[in-house]
């Protein structure tokens, strides 16, 4: 991040902001303060379906070099889905919003990750528990694939010519975080961008994009950030009596209207072009700052320690955590002028 940065202001294109990269930076903190409360979800369900119902004997063909390459594939296509499904379903773009939340392009982006995400994940999955994948296995494929997205998440990287045609690369990737109107719900391949072309989501790099979400989020608090979508759904919900209305509107498309006779593909505000940065000067600047650096030394010991917590004292310490980051994105707000 800090070269990325560095560069940018050395060619004059920086693509930095300090609030919006604190945001980005609290999401990924918070993630990993809420999945140590959920490692159920992140490995436990896994290696349950796995040890009980997994086709064990079929682990030693997955781990020799070949099982090892059919793993991978499983695991991009599965992530494939999950991907472009999370997009394509209210409830689920409520667990992935918070990743397309930010209205700029760099690595402080590839950090912001979902909190509840797991949740849908391991249900996904559960597929290659039940093939007979061993733990460790499906554990390091996804910490290789986690990690290869980190930079794909930048603007100074331009098209790369034939790998842009096989993998997930940076051109291809500022397509997925774009809304502009031919960009939408395109490119959701994590490392491999065949899935997109076979399955019909592939879209070249043209025009510039415009990233952020077609309702943007306009807010530096990381909690509405994790909540928003959810509770417009649920306020939304409750204008219609009917039960069926209800579930179609939290399962289907996020654009999607009761009553309509066709799906909204882009249901874009007036203000979604609009970056939203209140201006942070001053005292709140430096409130800001070292609200986020202590947050920050005190999540690093937190993960490093976490073996040493019961449940209790691990949810006491993600609390500590939300209230702190909150409290950063409280300062970065817009200044209220006394009445």
């Amino acid at each position: 991040m800090v070269c990325e940065f560095l560069y940018g202001l050395a060619i004059g294109k920086n693509t930095y902001q300090l609030n919006d990269a604190i945001s980005s930076l609290s999401q990924g903190l918070l993630s990993q303060a809420i999945l140590f409360c959920l490692f159920f979800f992140q490995i436990g369900a896994y290696e349950l379906l796995y040890l009980h119902i997994g086709a064990t004997s079929f682990t030693h063909f997955w781990e020799s070099w070949y099982g090892w390459i059919g793993a991978f594939f499983i695991y991009d296509f599965l992530d494939y889905w999950l991907h472009r499904i999370s997009h394509q379903s209210a409830l689920l773009w409520g667990s992935h919003v918070v990743h397309h939340q930010s209205q700029l392009f760099n690595f402080s982006t590839a950090l912001r990750q979902e909190s509840f995400f797991p949740i849908i994940a391991c249900f996904f999955f559960a597929v290659m528990a039940l093939l007979g994948i061993p733990p460790y296995q499906f554990v390091l494929i996804g910490l290789f694939v986690l990690i290869y997205q980190f930079w794909i998440h930048t603007e100074h990287i331009g098209k790369l010519g034939w790998f842009d045609s096989l993998f997930s690369s940076p051109s291809n990737h500022r397509v997925h975080h774009a809304i502009n109107g031919e960009y939408i719900d395109k490119n959701f391949g994590a490392v491999l961008i065949i899935w997109d072309r076979i399955f019909g989501t592939y879209q070249e790099e043209r025009t510039t994009c415009i990233y952020g979400t077609q309702t943007p989020l306009n807010s530096w608090n990381p909690l509405w950030a994790l909540g928003s979508v959810f509770v417009n759904l649920y306020k939304k919900s409750r204008n219609y009596p009917e039960l069926a209305t209800k579930l179609k509107i939290f399962l289907k498309n996020p654009a999607w209207k009761p009553h309509d006779q066709e799906i909204e593909n882009a249901e874009v505000v007036t203000n979604a072009f609009l970056n939203y940065s209140p201006p942070l000067t001053g005292s709140r600047k430096w409130a800001v700052v070292i609200i986020f650096s202590m947050t920050t030394l005190i999540s690093i010991y937190f993960f490093i320690t976490v073996d040493q917590y019961t449940y209790f004292d691990k949810v006491m310490c993600m609390v500590v955590i939300s209230i702190s980051l909150y409290s950063a994105g409280f300062f970065m707000g817009p200044k209220k002028n006394p009445n």
